[in-house]
């Protein structure tokens, strides 16, 4: 394998197959999307797996905020369901939030087991790019959530854009599907994706403030987001010389 690989892969018991690898995790509709602009905002998140680890969680924290989905349904007791534009427009910040979703942070939790654990989404794809290569990362998978066992299209074009950051700064593709994946994304426009299931799925339960959020913050945080000790931490960016533009 070349010094420094990029791979791209998708669903959370893919994960394992990464080991030693820094993991990117991807869900951005919406559990990445959700966890990034809660802590963005200043507020804490803690992602899990289970509405009984939600709620074993919620009974250790002081007045937290559960937010989140199962099958598309929130579950009882839950505040208000896995929205980036929701938790966006609460000023409550001093609550921590515990998010669930169906695959977004089943994947967080899977990907929890490696040393390096980063969050990524349309909103900080660059940054995250930047970073991962200035650290000196040698060995990095970008790992889309997937969802009813589908390599969704906003988690691919994700995926690519990273790899394809990563790619042209020096990294080399670890698997065939990989520089596929990255090929056929890398020049696609932010909405590229939404005629497919995911943007379908918002239309069709009227969650357009969701698709408007996304597809109206690409790009724009210079941060990255470390799953640590269970909690996603807000980071500085830092980049080394620039990166090349894809």
């Amino acid at each position: 394998m070349p010094e420094n690989v990029v791979v791209i892969d998708c669903f959370p018991q893919s994960v394992h197959k990464w080991e030693g690898f820094a993991v990117v995790a991807i869900d951005v509709v919406r559990a990445t999307t959700t966890a990034i602009t809660t802590v963005a905002m200043g507020r804490r998140c803690f992602p899990v797996a289970t509405t009984d680890q939600a709620f074993d969680m919620a009974a250790n924290l002081d007045d937290p905020l559960l937010v989140g989905e199962m099958g598309g349904v929130m579950p009882e007791g839950f505040e208000i369901t896995n929205s980036p534009a929701a938790v966006a427009a609460r000023s409550d910040i001093h609550r921590p939030a515990i998010l669930l979703s169906s695959s977004g942070t089943r994947l967080c939790q899977a990907a929890a087991k490696h040393e390096h654990v980063f969050l990524a989404s349309l909103r900080n794809y660059t940054a995250l790019a930047g970073h991962l290569a200035a650290q000196g990362f040698s060995k990095i998978a970008v790992i889309g959530a997937g969802t009813h066992n589908e390599f969704r299209e906003e988690d691919q074009m994700c995926c690519a854009w990273i790899a394809k950051l990563l790619i042209f700064n020096g990294y080399s593709p670890g698997t065939q599907d990989t520089s596929a994946i990255a090929d056929a994304w890398c020049n696609s426009s932010a909405d590229a994706w939404v005629e497919g299931k995911s943007a379908a799925y918002l239309r069709r339960t009227n969650q357009l403030h969701d698709l408007d959020f996304i597809l109206g913050h690409v790009d724009d945080l210079d941060a990255v987001f470390r799953l640590q000790n269970g909690e996603v931490r807000m980071e500085r960016a830092v980049v080394f010389g620039g990166m090349a533009n894809v």
